[in-house]
Order: structure tokens, then sequence, then C-alpha cells
């Protein structure tokens, strides 16, 4: 488990870290070719895009605080500890026709980061129901 949420949690900063650079680059000169509420349909998802990424690193540093025993594993499923944000980050991206690929790229990647640590949180629900 300690090596699949290193790897998850290095993703997560290399996406991370990819998507601000993205972001940066194109903060000047956001999809020019668009139309004006087109082009602000991108503007939030791009907050779609940081929020997904914000949480499952906070989610990750939080097991990573577990599994140094910095806090314990009661505390990690406290509500206020838990994955968060689901009723934006779960939503299917509502990019406009014509968006740019590398956007939609990023898009697709950061749900499916975001999916899969949503089931790893879920199962500490699991975890919890088998302990004696």
């Amino acid at each position: 488990m300690v090596t699949y949420l290193d790897s998850t949690y290095q993703e997560a900063l290399s996406l991370t870290k990819e998507a601000r650079d993205y972001l940066a680059d194109r903060a000047s000169n956001r999809h020019p070719w668009l139309k004006p509420e087109d082009r602000l349909q991108i503007c939030c998802e791009s907050m779609r895009l940081t929020t997904r990424l914000t949480q499952v690193v906070a989610w990750l540093l939080l097991q990573r605080a577990v599994l140094n025993g910095e806090i314990t594993l009661d505390e990690a499923r406290q509500p206020d500890n838990r994955i968060s944000g689901r009723n934006v980050c779960e939503v299917a991206d509502e990019l406009p026709d014509g968006a740019d690929p590398r956007m939609v790229d990023l898009m697709g990647r950061s749900y499916q980061l975001y999916m899969r640590v949503a089931r790893l949180d879920s199962q500490l629900d699991r975890a919890k129901k088998k302990a004696p």
C-alpha cells in the first residue's frame, strides 16, 4: 500500500505541475479561437481541474501522515479529513468543442486520478467495518 500511495502521490504532483505550467502558459491567451462564452467555460473547467488536483494531493498527504504515525487512522476517517468536492470533481468535464487537446487530456487524467483516490477513500470505511 505504501508503494502505491507513493506512486500515486508522485503522479498527482507531476500532473499538478503539468497543469500549473499549462494554465500559466495559457493565462494570457486562453483559447482565442473560441467564442467568449466558450472561453468562460474553459475557465470554469480550469477551476475544476485545480480543485480535483488539490483534493487529491491533500488526501494523499493526509494518508502519508497516517503512515508516518503523525495522525491515527481514526483521525483520517473523520469527515473533515476525507476527500471532498465530489459535487464538483465527479462531474463530467464540460469542455466546448474546439478546446485545446492538451486541456482535454489534463481534464481526463485529473478525473481518472480523482476517481481512483475517491475509491481509496471509500476503502477507509470498509477497513473500519472489518476492524474488531
